[in-house]
């Protein structure tokens, strides 16, 4: 029987092409340096300081325990001790006390920090505010 079509895949043998053209385009996904802003600091940083300098940021030493005092306002203390009469003293550690608000009665509150104005207010209603 007489051949009369070789098959095409017969002159891609020993090459490194197999029909995609230049062999950039047969690469896949490799060869890219990663998505995103992978590499930014390494094989991309001539690219980043190039293009986007404003990328590039100095964060500076901060201690690992640093702790942050989350606010909480006169107003959200009184509330609190209108629901229970009996309370006289509070214990808020890790808060610090924003004068936002008004006492309507004298409480002993224990906080780790407190604004000057809410200190005054506080002892204007007759309580007492101590720093733990």
């Amino acid at each position: 029987m007489v051949i009369r079509k070789e098959k095409r895949k017969l002159k891609y043998y020993g090459t490194r092409r197999w029909g995609v053209g230049n062999i950039k385009n047969a690469r896949g996904k490799g060869g890219r340096g990663g998505t995103g802003k992978a590499g930014m600091r390494k094989h991309k940083f001539t690219w980043l300081t190039a293009k986007h300098p404003e990328l590039i940021k100095r964060r500076g030493f901060k201690p690992w325990n640093q702790n942050k005092l989350t606010g909480i306002t006169l107003r959200e203390i009184n509330s609190m001790a209108l629901r229970q009469p009996e309370l006289k003293e509070m214990q808020l550690k890790g808060h610090k006390v924003i004068s936002n608000g008004q006492l309507e009665r004298a409480l002993t509150i224990k906080a780790s920090g407190f604004s000057k104005q809410a200190m005054e207010k506080i002892k204007k209603s007759g309580g007492e505010a101590v720093k733990v």
